[in-house]
């Protein structure tokens, strides 16, 4: 008999590691979304901005997920996956009483996760409006119609991005920014550059961190651009040694530092603590700046991502997060090269298990 609504809850079906790491990567590489005050990580915009090696973590969940959809709506090797991505709502988002395949173009959906149901018109739903925090939700869609499987369309993108790579070229995982205008927050999603901010700055600064850039910024051509640029990270009055290859890079480092909770005994490292210095007035003048340009309000800054206890930073214990976020990119980017000869065979990005030998 076929149920009215037919749903399932799954209860726990995340670690809560899982749960901190997706996270990591949301807060990490986020763009604006959809809809006024909404984040989505999507896994083609980690492809192009040279983290596809951040999709690794996406795959034990995806594949287990389908599996159970499979299982439980009897529909075992049916389906493929159309849409992997996280979003996340902060303060003033919401969506009315909708159904995933409400409009022509998503008539394809058939099931969805966080709570799994069919995407047709038996389960609608909403979010009320969020007052406070960023609601995160990892949403997958799933569908009988192959020619919309995602898959299908990533592949040829990783291929393409890791032809000239290899597990032995330094550096291989390192991020590069997409066009600011993807990162630029304003109220309602308006397009006035007086407004807002740009979320990876916003991100920093909410976890007491500014940008200063060492070159002189002279004109419009050079700030247009300059978030591509080197920089470094500074806390308070102080400038932290450490040199970025952008501020996108920087945000990656930051965010891993804390998630992986940012104490003393988490990461156990004998890398050298980097400097740090005073900051000069000239200094200070331009991260103002800087702040000019890409931080517009402050205040909307600190209302759209709250901040952590400020205390939680150790310079070294830092530095050591440095090398730590080396590491598990590096892990990861090795794995995803070694998985994608059987992505490619199959045609399907999933979870490729190796011999711990």
């Amino acid at each position: 008999m076929e149920l009215e609504h037919p749903r399932l809850i799954l209860h726990n079906f995340l670690t809560e590691e899982e749960c901190k790491e997706l996270g990591f990567i949301h807060r990490s590489c986020s763009t604006v979304g959809y809809r006024p005050n909404v984040f989505s990580t999507t896994l083609s915009h980690l492809i192009a901005t040279n983290s596809a090696h951040l999709i690794l973590p996406f795959l034990p969940v995806r594949d287990r997920l389908k599996e159970k959809v499979e299982e439980v709506f009897g529909c075992e090797y049916e389906l493929v996956t159309e849409f992997t991505g996280l979003i996340s709502w902060s303060r003033g988002s919401s969506i009315g009483w909708h159904s995933d395949d409400n409009r022509p173009y998503l008539k394809q959906r058939d099931f969805t996760d966080a709570v799994i149901y069919t995407a047709d018109s038996r389960n609608t739903h909403s979010v009320d409006e969020v007052t406070g925090g960023e609601r995160l939700t990892l949403a997958l869609w799933f569908s009988r119609d192959s020619s919309h499987d995602e898959d299908a369309k990533l592949i040829p993108l990783l291929a393409e991005s890791l032809l000239h790579k290899s597990n032995n070229v330094p550096w291989s995982f390192l991020p590069l920014p997409a066009s600011d205008k993807m990162y630029w927050f304003s109220p309602n999603q308006a397009s006035d550059q007086d407004m807002g901010f740009d979320i990876r700055l916003g991100r920093l600064h909410a976890l007491g961190f500014d940008v200063y850039y060492s070159q002189d910024m002279n004109n419009a051509s050079d700030l247009s651009e300059l978030l591509m640029e080197p920089m470094q990270l500074t806390r308070r009055d102080q400038l932290l040694d450490h040199k970025f290859v952008n501020v996108l890079h920087a945000l990656q480092v930051v965010q891993f530092y804390f998630w992986k909770g940012c104490k003393s005994q988490t990461f156990t490292s004998e890398v050298q603590s980097d400097k740090v210095v005073q900051l000069s007035q000239s200094q200070c003048e331009k991260i103002n700046e800087v702040n000019s340009v890409f931080m517009k309000d402050t205040k909307l800054v600190e209302t759209v991502f709250r901040g952590v206890e400020q205390y939680c930073f150790d310079s070294a214990t830092f530095s050591a997060a440095i090398t730590a976020w080396e590491d598990y990119s590096f892990k990861l980017h090795k794995e995803m090269l070694m998985s994608l000869p059987q992505w490619r065979a199959h045609q399907a990005i999933y979870s490729v298990q190796y011999d711990a030998s």
